[in-house]
């Protein structure tokens, strides 16, 4: 048997200087699953489009997926960054299968020998967020911003990394100071829930946000993968349906 059950990743927006490709394969090498979900923008086709260079270790990612899909249980979620897999919803790649949503259903053990199904709704969360449905070229200049926060943070960390300082995210620090920021998550993560519920789940498990997230909404579990950008986090579902964050 192995460790995990499942494991849900998203955002590692391969093709952009900030993936952190090498320490995702080193998780994964690690981490053992019977279930990869690939919950949207793993591959940033925005920013290829604007130039961003494709690097050896994105290809190598990419291999080991492939790899893996040969072995376990591989379902690639569309995401926004990675809209361009539109046209294969419902077709498979080797092992991989790609696909606009999943759930996740099993039986989490409570506590003897006592068991409770339990159900969550995944998807990569850009069909809630109205700037990506209704306004993309807003979203596509957010994107730009966000590429020029990232910069900002190789700079600072450079040199915090001189001084012998831990890692700060500036663009995180930016998101956390802004109140509009803070309801756009928290009216984010209660629409997520709202979808769930109407596919009949007891939770919703998102990306797109790039913010790690485990609380209960109105008596809903909603869990957010986070990103590989930042954070190098992921959901994990161990043999005993225990659902856990791992972050770096």
């Amino acid at each position: 048997m192995t460790p995990y059950k499942a494991i849900v990743v998203s955002d590692l927006h391969l093709g952009t200087k900030d993936s952190k490709a090498e320490e995702f394969i080193d998780f994964i090498d690690k981490h053992p699953t019977d279930l990869l979900i690939l919950n949207g923008d793993i591959i940033d086709g925005w920013a290829l489009n604007r130039g961003s260079k494709w690097k050896k270790e994105h290809t190598k990612v990419l291999g080991k997926i492939l790899k893996l899909s040969n072995k376990i249980q591989v379902i690639w979620i569309r995401g926004n960054h990675d809209e361009f897999l539109q046209e294969f919803i419902g077709s498979h790649f080797g092992g991989i299968e790609f696909r606009e949503d999943y759930k996740i259903e099993y039986a989490e053990h409570i506590e003897y020998d006592n068991w409770n199904r339990r159900c969550y709704y995944v998807f990569h969360g850009d069909l809630i967020d109205i700037f990506i449905t209704k306004y993309t070229y807003l979203a596509k200049l957010g994107a730009v911003g966000y590429d020029f926060a990232l910069w900002l943070n190789r700079i600072y960390n450079k040199y915090r990394k001189w001084r012998k300082l831990p890692y700060q995210s500036i663009s995180q620090k930016i998101k956390a100071s802004i109140k509009t920021a803070a309801n756009y998550i928290n009216d984010f993560e209660v629409t997520a829930l709202k979808m769930a519920e109407k596919k009949g789940c007891d939770g919703v498990i998102c990306g797109h946000i790039h913010q790690p997230e485990d609380r209960i909404i109105n008596g809903k579990r909603y869990l957010n993968s986070g990103d590989w950008v930042e954070n190098m986090s992921a959901i994990l579902i161990d043999s005993q349906g225990k659902i856990s964050i791992y972050k770096k």
